[in-house]
């Protein structure tokens, strides 16, 4: 076959690209250019390459591979010509007349199948028209490897497909390897985060995939991604030509992209680092500090401040457990050098945690406070309590009204705001209203009506002066919102029947693009979500599965073969993940959830 193919490839690539001119989505340029002739829209194609496809017996030493193509071309991105089995350094090219020749700088291993991919590589050099890509197949043996797997690489968290994630399998099964040694078989993936890796040995490999910021082969927890399948696997497709899962297509021809079928689906994480040790501190203020810590959830058995009793200290851990902010509460002019001591486990040069008591050095920022500002530079901030107060029209009948403060209070008298209703008729009524302090932020509260929101009532809340103190010694001023639930009659609703709910699960409705997160629910048990007041447009409907009932989404860990947290979107009976609503609509989805994640 390989002999065949041999003679018959420069009319191959004939035949590729008058399928290409014939069957393209766009079409060619109807208008004359100031050149007087028509815009060159054919990417270039092959007539000659050396070695050629399916060649044993390849030198091994000073490798060259030589491809000709029917005109003058420069490659675009060296990055995108990958060798598998890669070597230490990357592929080396120059331009040679028509000729793209690639060379190594490494001898070739004996006995070995390589695959050499120039897809997204090449241009040509006038038009910079995209050649689709190719596979050459050789061997530095007697034969040529036969197998093939497929598989798809996507974002752990929005399911997106992931452009240019190294594949890699690897013979040896030891969980360090992919930290140590370069793999025994790498691909790239396309557009669509769909990778084909071929001609590769029938046997056992572990599988992974990895975001290469420095393109070494080798996984750096520190600063990339990775993904891996959770058990060995073995091939079981032999290289055919035929198989569409082989050939070349053009990104935008969305129907051959979508139909080639994948084996394999990895979902690319960024893990939460391992060692433990405090990073970085910040005095960022008169009485405030921060420290944070390299991994989340430290491991703190105690911890005091110089000249500052214990029960003077006010400690917060942000949202991911890896940053704590510190709090001084006195009044007092505080020295211009904190001392504090953590005495916590940090992992040690073997690796392993240990006790150790850690002295930081806390040096206030230049110009804190009023103290140090003229009287026209001092602020309404320097002197009195801080804080924000917000209500979303959309949001309300969900969030309420958000209080947050800057610094911790010392004082509050929540039974001090005033909640006011105003109805059509220009009636004022005293609304109650319930206060829920955040359980993550000790500086944020709800504010919640207790009764339901009218449509076309406002309602204002007022937060009066002098009812708030702060562990600065400052009062608040007063600030009130107005809100009203949105009237406009085009907005849409939304309606989720969540049935055979029976773990906990994060339920989000996200925009088109899954980057926004418009509304959360947390679920435990069947129930009917409601997302009302939402513009036309598309919308997607994200569950994770929250198995540690921690109420956020985790990551996971490669050395504990511990999956990131599993993700689902809902999908119309077309497997179309988008909900388009239109104006004026009432709509109604059911969700079984247990089948969603079966």
């Amino acid at each position: 076959m390989y002999r065949r193919m041999k003679e018959y490839l420069p009319l191959l690539s004939l035949l590729a690209v008058a399928g290409l001119m014939i069957f393209s989505h766009s079409c060619a340029n109807t208008t004359t250019p100031p050149s007087g002739g028509p815009k060159d829209t054919i990417p270039p194609y092959i007539v000659k390459m050396n070695p050629m496809m399916g060649d044993t017996m390849v030198a091994r030493h000073k490798t060259a591979i030589t491809i000709t193509f029917n005109e003058y071309v420069t490659v675009k991105d060296p990055k995108s010509l990958t060798l598998s089995p890669p070597l230490e350094k990357a592929p080396k090219h120059k331009l040679k007349g028509k000729s793209v020749v690639i060379s190594f700088e490494n001898d070739l291993d004996s006995s070995k199948t390589y695959t050499l991919d120039i897809t997204n590589a090449i241009a040509d050099n006038n038009e910079g028209n995209m050649y689709p890509g190719y596979t050459l197949v050789f061997s530095t043996g007697n034969r040529i490897d036969s197998m093939m797997v497929t598989g798809l690489v996507q974002d752990c968290n929005t399911l997106q497909p992931l452009k240019g994630a190294t594949v890699m399998l690897y013979k040896d099964h030891a969980d360090s390897a992919i930290f140590k040694k370069r793999p025994d078989v790498a691909g790239k993936t396309d557009d669509w985060g769909f990778f084909c890796l071929r001609n590769i040995e029938d046997t056992l490999y572990r599988m992974y995939a990895i975001i290469d910021e420095n393109s070494n082969n080798l996984y750096e927890a520190e600063n990339e991604k990775v993904a891996f399948v959770d058990t060995l696997i073995r091939p079981h497709r032999k290289v055919n030509d035929s198989i569409p899962e082989l050939m070349k297509y053009l990104m935008t021809d969305t129907v051959a992209c979508m139909a080639r079928k994948t084996e394999y689906e990895l979902n690319i994480f960024k893990e939460k680092p391992m060692k433990q040790m405090i990073v970085n501190k910040e005095r960022i203020g008169e009485r405030t500090a921060y420290i944070t810590f390299m991994a989340e959830n430290p491991q703190i058995d105690s911890m005091w401040m110089t000249g500052v009793p214990q029960d003077k200290l006010i400690t917060q851990f942000n949202l991911e457990k890896d940053s704590l902010e510190i709090w001084v509460n006195d009044a007092r002019r505080q020295p211009d050098t904190l001392y504090l001591f953590v005495n916590y486990m940090k992992t040690d040069t073997t690796g392993k945690l240990s006790p150790f008591t850690e002295k930081i050095k806390l040096a206030k920022p230049r110009k804190t406070g009023a103290a140090a500002k003229s009287r026209r530079e001092i602020k309404p901030e320097d002197t009195t309590t801080v804080f924000t107060l917000e209500a979303k029209p959309e949001l309300v009948e969900q969030y309420g009204f958000q209080l947050e403060f800057k610094y911790p209070l010392v004082e509050a008298a929540f039974d001090s705001l005033v909640l006011k209703s105003i109805n059509p008729k220009q009636q004022e009524k005293i609304e109650k209203y319930t206060v829920e302090k955040d359980s993550l932020n000790l500086r944020k509260y709800t504010v919640r009506p207790a009764d339901k929101l009218q449509q076309g009532w406002e309602y204002i809340l007022k937060v009066p002066d002098n009812k708030f103190k702060d562990i600065n010694g400052f009062y608040n001023d007063s600030l009130e919102v107005k809100v009203s639930l949105p009237t406009d009659d085009k907005l849409s609703s939304l309606e989720l029947v969540l049935e055979n709910v029976e773990n906990k699960y994060i339920v989000d409705l996200l925009d088109e693009k899954r980057t926004n997160v418009i509304r959360s629910f947390i679920v435990e048990k069947d129930e009917t979500l409601l997302f009302p007041y939402l513009r036309e447009g598309k919308y997607s409907i994200r569950i994770t599965e929250d198995l540690n009932r921690n109420g956020r989404v985790d990551t996971g860990n490669l050395l504990e073969h511990k999956q990131p947290e599993k993700v689902k979107f809902y999908k119309l009976a077309d497997d179309n993940m988008l909900l388009e609503i239109p104006e004026m609509t009432e709509l109604s989805q059911k969700i079984n959830v247990k089948e969603l994640f079966k």
